[in-house]
């Protein structure tokens, strides 16, 4: 790769190799060699050696091996030209300066430097306020609050903006220029009376930094009651919120040593979660994931834990962001964090509260991003058909999106299982979309079902108009709980409630409580055809509605077993397997 001669051939001369790899990896000297766990797969026994007269280094492991170049690329999952860059400046070699191809780009090159150095100037000016200042106490005090101690406040950079309108601006004015002020964006121009004034004003400020650790731009949470409650820098030359995560910069040898990062959306999210001492985890503050951001990540890990907050924008974050990374081929997992009392936990809130440890244990039992929209999708209303097909509708963009057919068909079966369809059904709906290439399913009676199977239609009539053992139905059926779950729970539990009042079942009454759809349907049963009732023909219809919930709790007791739960917990679920399975056999 590097010509003789050439500035890569003369900075791989002067590189010594065991120096730059000792940077990423512990080396032992053995004989006239080092040796150290390779980075590139795990190992418990050192079989990466590298040799400093041959200037190369070999895995007898997993077969990896190269030269200075070949190493750093593979770490830094960067291109050659930047592995010649990156070497350069780990062994103190300056790097010539490019030819600029022309006047306007040595402009643009120069405002980007200045505009670095104003941020670093502003980062300064921040921290001094936060340190030194009344208001600073203030912010100080809500930090404390918010269990940030002053070495955390430190490592982060965090820092104040204070009140006043024009602090930062009377700061840099003496050295800079209205236009480069404002081409900042850490200063805003009133558009009515052309005045400048700060853009951030009583507020925090998180330092955010470009890959290499420069700082491009501020996030900002108001102190007090001001709107919005976060405030970021508007997109500069120097700072794209697309191409850049809140935190990438000290996370990415975590991520790499993990081989997996966590993605929060906001900086208290990402610096809580840092702050207990684990370091893989990055911010997409606030937004969902960009394409620009997907890539930088698959520089370093193609695993990612999806941690965004629980309410409805952080839901809808999370499934935009999961689209992108599954079509970037990423293993995604979806971390959902439980209640802390009655709020809302996100990663700030759960670990102040709960502890690291207690976070650190349901990060490792985050599910796959399949077992997380599945139960996303079975919070919708699942009794009715439309309502299947809705859920459907939601879970086919993801489906459409997995690159392996076994997986697909796994998808299926297990979506089939939750949401209670007919699987050949919905095998065929599926694939009848993709050949289509279409979004959504256009069921019909045929995927959706009829409206209720045939064993509830007979209860349903039996409720209604079974004089002689109507209330002892509608014990037996409240009791164990069978109608719960089903497309016609609603009917039963109005009738239900009807029939234990002691009083006489009024069909009007009943389907006065009922929505339309559910209204027609008890009616439609009212008048279908039938036999007298009997008790024998109740119980028959009861013991059928008991082996279907064994068969649904059967399949949630698998899925649960698949997932490899701890010891304790296996081994009640595999003894409620064979319970259920030995009361599914004895009933056939």
């Amino acid at each position: 790769m590097a010509e003789a001669g050439s500035f890569a051939d003369r900075v791989k001369q002067q590189a010594d190799i065991v120096r730059v790899v000792g940077e990423y990896v512990r080396l032992k000297k053995t004989g006239k060699d080092f040796s150290g766990l390779c980075p590139f797969h795990q190992e418990k026994t050192p079989s990466f050696t590298v040799s400093p007269i041959k200037q190369i280094f070999y895995c007898f492991g997993c077969g990896k091996g190269g030269d200075v170049y070949n190493f750093v690329m593979d770490m830094e999952k960067c291109e050659f030209p930047e592995a010649v860059k990156v070497v350069a400046e780990k062994c103190g070699i300056a790097i010539p300066r490019q030819k600029e191809r022309s006047p306007e780009e040595r402009k643009e090159n120069q405002q980007r430097s200045v505009l670095v150095e104003m941020h670093r100037e502003a980062q300064t000016f921040f921290v001094k306020q936060l340190e030194g200042t009344l208001e600073g106490k203030a912010a100080r005090a809500y930090l404390e609050d918010r269990g940030l101690d002053k070495d955390a406040i430190a490592r982060f950079g965090i820092g104040y903006a204070p009140s006043g309108g024009d602090s930062l601006l009377r700061h840099l004015k003496p050295k800079y220029s209205d236009k480069l002020l404002v081409d900042s964006g850490l200063v805003s121009r009133d558009q009515s009376a052309g005045r400048l004034f700060d853009r951030f004003r009583r507020r925090i400020t998180f330092p955010i930094a470009n890959e290499s650790g420069k700082i491009v731009a501020f996030g900002a949470r108001a102190l007090g009651d001001d709107m919005p409650k976060y405030l970021n820098s508007p997109e500069t030359p120097i700072y794209s919120k697309s191409n850049v995560l809140y935190h990438m910069d000290r996370a990415k040898e975590g991520i790499r040593r993990e081989d997996f990062a966590i993605l929060v959306e906001g900086y208290m999210d990402a610096i809580a979660v840092a702050g207990a001492g684990i370091s893989n985890v990055a911010a997409s503050c606030g937004t969902s994931l960009a394409e620009p951001q997907i890539k930088l990540l698959g520089r370093f890990t193609k695993r990612v834990i999806v941690n965004y907050d629980p309410d409805t924008a952080g839901q809808a974050a999370t499934e935009r962001s999961l689209s992108l990374l599954l079509e970037h081929d990423f293993e995604v997992r979806v971390l959902a964090l439980p209640p802390v009392g009655n709020k809302k936990a996100d990663p700030d809130l759960f670990i102040r509260e709960r502890g690291k440890d207690e976070y650190l244990k349901l990060l490792k039992e985050a599910p796959p991003y399949v077992d997380y929209l599945i139960a996303r999708a079975r919070q919708m209303d699942l009794t009715t058909g439309e309502g299947k097909q809705r859920a459907l509708n939601f879970l086919l963009p993801y489906i459409q999106k997995i690159p392996s057919g076994i997986l697909r068909s796994e998808w299926a079966t297990r979506v089939a299982q939750q949401l209670r369809i007919d699987e050949p059904l919905l095998r065929s709906a599926l694939s009848k979309a993709a050949k289509e290439r279409r979004s959504e399913i256009k069921s019909g009676p045929e995927l959706i079902g009829r409206a209720a199977k045939p064993v509830e239609r007979r209860l349903i009539r039996m409720l209604a108009e079974a004089q002689g053992f109507r209330l002892e139905l509608a014990r037996h059926l409240q009791d164990a709980h069978l109608y719960h779950g089903l497309e016609t729970e609603k009917i039963f539990a109005a009738l239900v409630i009807a029939s234990l009042s002691g009083q006489p079942v009024q069909a009007t009454e009943v389907g006065a409580a009922l929505e339309e759809r559910d209204r027609r349907l008890l009616f439609e049963i009212l008048f279908e055809e039938a036999n007298e009732p009997t008790w024998e023909e109740a119980m028959s219809c009861i013991e059928a509605l008991q082996h279907r919930q064994a068969e649904r709790e059967l399949a949630d007791v698998q899925r649960s077993i698949e997932a490899n739960p701890a010891a304790p917990e296996m081994r009640g679920l595999l003894e409620k397997k064979q319970e259920l399975m030995r009361r599914l056999a004895a009933a056939r």
